[in-house]
């Protein structure tokens, strides 16, 4: 691997025979797996590090995306002299089942029929996203992850990961996650999947070669957008200034700047994903509820791991506030499990742990040893 790859990542696309047993019931095969590598693997094969992305994220989690020519989203956190340091981590990064950026989704086409899987694609859960990563996995040839680590999403598959393989895995960063979706979750997402389903574009899914439901996922998008924000950042950025305009125009004009704001989140949004994606993984996210799937007691899911845990959770996030991962914490010091865990100030919500956080990536640093 030369040294432009090991710092800007290396990307990769494989298709995996299967087939991958689904919790819903089914297999599917193949299975492709869109994923870029940073680092080079060691000789035994015991630096790997595992980064799980989040809802509308992909695995371009640092260096340049492709794609777009904008910074990975996870710039900050992962590469040389990083937290996620490259210059001793061999960092993996998948884009999930499911997603629309390369790996096997609704938009991938179905072998069967030569076109679009569109909404006859099996649902998936988040334990099938781990799944599909441990076939990845064992096609690079990594048995055991030194780490895995996510936020959000990427969180719950962290967490998932050493109920799922308990002997694959040792340590995991959590950040800004939950161990299940709330009720109050899944009600945001069910408002941003019927906006999607409302659209007359979205033909019962069966828009691929038509116009998109750009609308409908435009409304999901920043129904959506507005639970990562947190008020008093809001407030901070846009409070009730106007746009570009001295006088409020008495009409549905975007008048105000955080109505500007959200309405270009969604259209940009629009541009970069797939809408029967957006139904599926907003899906699997609801359905994801660990203790559920180990007998109702989230204790259980951790008792055959050996792993380290640290987690991390913002004070003005409210779409997985603190009170999330402190149950989580309870849960691991019940299984015997080593947990660290610390609450971070920040004005800006569930997105922060997106941003660059000195106080966040002191942390994960000082727990995968490379803080220097």
């Amino acid at each position: 691997m030369s040294a432009d790859d090991q710092r800007f990542g290396l990307q990769r696309h494989v298709t995996l025979p299967g087939p991958l047993p689904l919790d819903g019931g089914g297999r599917l095969a193949p299975v492709e797996i869109a994923y870029e590598t940073y680092g080079t693997l060691a000789p035994d094969r015991g630096n790997a590090v595992l980064i799980c992305h989040a809802l509308t994220m992909d695995q371009h989690v640092a260096g340049a995306n492709p794609r777009t020519g904008k910074p990975g989203w996870w710039t900050q956190m992962v590469g040389p002299g990083r937290p996620v340091d490259t210059d001793h981590f061999f960092v993996v990064c998948a884009n999930v089942i499911g997603s629309c950026m390369g790996s096997s989704g609704p938009a991938t086409m179905d072998p069967a029929t030569g076109k679009p899987f569109g909404m006859i694609f099996p649902v998936i859960t988040i334990r099938d996203m781990v799944r599909a990563q441990a076939l990845l996995l064992d096609h690079l040839g990594v048995d055991r992850l030194k780490a895995v680590i996510g936020g959000s999403m990427g969180g719950m598959q962290a967490l998932s990961w050493p109920a799922t393989f308990p002997d694959r895995v040792e340590a995991v960063v959590v950040i800004a996650s939950a161990a299940r979706h709330s009720a109050q979750n899944i009600a945001f997402h069910e408002v941003g999947r019927q906006a999607v389903m409302a659209d007359p574009h979205w033909r019962g899914g069966d828009y691929y070669g038509h116009e998109v439901p750009a609308a409908g996922l435009a409304v999901a998008r920043m129904a959506a957008h507005i639970t990562y924000l947190s008020e008093a950042g809001l407030t901070q950025k846009f409070g009730r200034k106007l746009q570009a305009r001295d006088a409020k125009t008495f009409g549905f004009d975007a008048d105000f700047q955080v109505e500007s704001y959200l309405r270009y989140q969604g259209i940009a949004f629009v541009d970069r994903f797939d809408a029967n994606s957006y139904l599926y993984i907003t899906r699997a996210m609801d359905y994801f509820d660990l203790a559920e799937e180990h007998g109702g007691l989230l204790a259980s899911a951790f008792r055959q791991t050996r792993a380290r845990f640290a987690l991390i959770s913002f004070d003005t996030d409210w779409l997985y506030p603190t009170r999330e991962s402190r149950s989580i914490v309870q849960a691991l010091n019940a299984a015997g499990a080593p947990v660290s865990f610390v609450e971070l100030s920040s004005p800006y919500g569930h997105d922060a742990f997106l941003l660059d956080s000195p106080e966040m990536n002191r942390v994960v640093a000082g727990f995968l040893g490379t803080a220097s």
